[in-house]
């Protein structure tokens, strides 16, 4: 099976179906309640797995998280046998991935730009738009 087929995109989408809700049942107090399943990808073999997992929150957050998850594998991928019936369960790598974050990250400077953009513009006199007025009282409020 090649790595981009299209039953190699419908296996990834199942897996990471299953793993987010077992993720998500996990008796594990480690595991974060924010944590998310942001990607799998599937060996064309499907012998192996890496999962790229997205924790909100701090690094102690993060590394329970990671802790847990390394721990619950085991429970994850019986979880996936009993679901899914594929020839091979899948060994499970879990990445920590710090894309959620960054996004909010990124969002909130774009914010704080077009704030103090809009700011120059009243303090040389421009005339802003309602709209513009009204979406940066929004994000001050948020």
């Amino acid at each position: 099976m090649r790595k981009n087929s299209n039953k190699n995109r419908r296996i990834n989408g199942e897996v990471q179906k299953v793993i987010s809700e077992a993720i998500r049942y996990s008796k594990d107090p480690r595991i974060s309640p924010f944590t998310s399943v942001m990607d799998v990808e599937v060996a064309p073999d499907l012998k192996t797995c890496k999962v790229w997992v997205s924790v909100m929150g701090n690094d102690e957050d993060r590394t329970r998280t990671s802790e847990g998850l390394k721990s619950a594998a085991g429970y994850i991928r019986s979880t996936l046998a009993k679901e899914l019936n594929m020839r091979y369960t899948p060994e499970l790598r879990f990445i920590m991935d710090d894309s959620i974050e960054y996004a909010i990250n990124m969002s909130r400077k774009i914010d704080e730009v077009t704030a103090r953009d809009n700011e120059a513009r009243r303090a040389r006199g421009e005339d802003i738009s309602d709209t513009d007025e009204v979406e940066a009282e929004e994000d001050q409020e948020d």
